[in-house]
């Protein structure tokens, strides 16, 4: 128990992760609190994010997600939760909701206490001729999975278009490949998964075509075509693409429309308003999940982003607070991940398009490293991390690789929260053994970097960078210290090979009171070159942000 109860009957709109999550911290806190939930849906407390994966066949049975049904709830919590049931109004001043049974047509009225707004989200239907035709799916709920896979099947479809790649359209994309269709995946913005930056994106792009998906970034979808069923997605350019089922995966917006209707305040996001304990603007209303806005720990300003995770949290919290506890919303760093195909894909806090759109004057650095040690069968990863040159704070980080993704955002994650700086990075504890880390982390290594450039004892330069220098004509030389046998197979054009066991020697070939830019495969050698030089007397040398790799990404992505 944390204190007295502020409500004797407590109503919740939404029966998914937030609105049961209300419900259970309620509970726990008071035995003698009414509390009823109301669904408009069949299933409750489900896992969208596990949608794809059924779809695909990776999960057999849809009853995997969502293991709770309303009768747990009712012999665990003591909560009343009524599916199919729709709030269809709120009379906030008497304090009541006029409920719709879906199954029978029976309206009725209740009263609250205390109300809470769990309406989640709705899918984005863009406007388009043949929207409606049978085969065009959103991806929402467990019925949508079921019917997708249901389709798929009956249809014995073979042709597949995603529209819209964030996370759900590239999850589905995965596994629609994984269940033997052809897909397309279509993407308005110039880019796969909007999220990352533009260089991160493209490496999700090369595995997305890898594994066959037909990418298709900068383009937009004007009609689909269908007679009896889906036959096609007509694009901008009035190319047809072939489609037995159509995924629209282009968004969703907050389900504010009962919110509105009783004036609860909406925010700068779209979605509703609240404080840190999930209070809305009306006393007694609250709101969480993802109708709910939250904010952002690193800039202060309202943020919206719809993940369970964050709705499980405010459940809790909003839970915690109606009955008389001291629970209150932190904010949010936006951290995410999927698994695409290969590669495990995770961003966390701010891009760096975002943190200088933010007025932050922006250190960047590509670290390409093992995520474990290679003798024990070690991959590499690619860490981008974005952090302020003024006071050094890490503001954001994107992480892509075949292993060790989730390990290295999350402690990115947590050390964005507690704001810290780039050179704490390097004294983190972190744990060791060869099947799970290499002796210096990455995360290590990351923060040894950015801590040396925004020092300015090693300065970096990414490649995007490198070349609007060379483009605008400014003199510079650019010198690779790998092996001839490497400088021959690739190098940035216009440099110069001098290995580094032989730099010392060859110091006179160079001009010291020219801007030197040093590199090697991924970037130690590189600093160790950029060192070399730096303690001879050369006044500006850069090491390249990632080495040859990441330049070489970067002209396959630029080409």
């Amino acid at each position: 128990m944390t204190g007295k109860t502020t409500a004797s009957r407590l109503v919740i709109i939404g029966a998914v992760a937030a609105g049961t999550s209300v419900g259970a911290k309620a509970r726990r806190n008071d035995e003698d609190l009414e509390i009823v939930v109301y669904d408009r849906d069949q299933d409750i407390s489900y896992s969208g994010c596990g949608i794809p994966y059924y779809v695909g066949g990776e999960v057999d049975d849809a009853d995997e997600l969502h293991p709770r049904d309303p009768a747990w709830f009712a012999e665990r919590y003591d909560i009343d939760i009524l599916t199919r049931h729709e709030v269809t109004s709120i009379d906030h001043d008497a304090h009541t909701v006029q409920v719709v049974d879906l199954a029978t047509g029976t309206e009725f009225t209740d009263r609250y206490d205390t109300l809470v707004l769990a309406t989640g989200a709705r899918s984005v239907v863009p406007p388009l001729p043949g929207v409606d035709a049978p085969g065009v799916f959103g991806v929402r709920n467990v019925g949508d999975a079921i019917a997708i896979r249901a389709w798929i099947r009956g249809r014995q479809a073979t042709t597949a278009v995603v529209v819209g790649s964030g996370f759900i359209g590239l999850e589905m994309a995965e596994q629609l490949v994984a269940a033997g269709l052809q897909v397309t995946l279509v993407e308005k913005a110039p880019q796969v998964m909007p999220a990352l930056d533009a260089d991160m994106a493209f490496r999700v792009a090369e595995e997305l075509g890898k594994h066959g998906v037909d990418v298709r970034p900068g383009v937009g979808v004007t009609a689909i075509h269908a007679s009896d069923r889906v036959t096609g997605v007509q694009l901008d350019h009035d190319e047809v693409l072939p489609a037995d089922v159509v995924i629209l995966a282009v968004g969703v917006r907050p389900e504010t429309t009962l919110a509105r209707q009783i004036g609860v305040e909406l925010g700068t996001t779209g979605a509703i308003r609240v404080d840190q304990t999930m209070r809305t603007n009306l006393p007694g209303v609250y709101a969480v999940g993802d109708v709910a806005e939250s904010y952002c720990l690193i800039t202060g300003k309202p943020l919206w982003r719809p993940l369970g995770s964050t709705a499980n949290k405010m459940g809790r919290i909003a839970g915690d607070a109606i009955t008389g506890g001291g629970l209150s919303h932190r904010g949010i760093v936006g951290t995410g991940i999927l698994r695409v195909f290969d590669l495990g894909v995770a961003h966390t806090g701010l891009t760096a398009r975002e943190a200088r759109a933010e007025g932050f004057e922006v250190e960047v650095h590509h670290n390409i490293k093992p995520a474990h040690a290679t003798y024990v069968g070690g991959r590499e990863l690619v860490i981008k991390a974005v952090a302020d040159r003024d006071t050094g704070r890490l503001l954001g980080a994107q992480v892509i690789g075949p292993q060790g993704v989730d390990k290295r955002i999350d402690v990115l994650a947590t050390a964005i929260s507690f704001g810290a700086q780039v050179g704490d990075l390097f004294h983190l504890d972190l744990a060791y053994s060869p099947p799970f880390a290499t002796t210096k982390d990455p995360v290590h290594y990351t923060g040894m970097a950015l801590d040396n450039a925004i020092t300015g004892r090693a300065s970096l330069i990414t490649p995007a960078e490198l070349d609007a220098r060379l483009a605008s004509g400014e003199p510079l030389q650019v010198v690779d210290v790998r092996s001839a046998s490497d400088f021959t197979t690739t190098h940035v054009p216009g440099a110069v090979n001098i290995p580094l066991a032989e730099l010392r020697d060859r110091l006179g070939e160079l001009d010291p009171d020219v801007p030197t830019v040093t590199y090697c495969n991924k970037g130690v050698s590189g600093n160790a070159g950029q060192n070399i030089l730096l303690r001879h007397g050369f006044k500006t040398v850069l090491n390249i942000s990632g080495g040859n790799s990441n330049y070489q990404t970067h002209l396959r992505q630029t080409q």
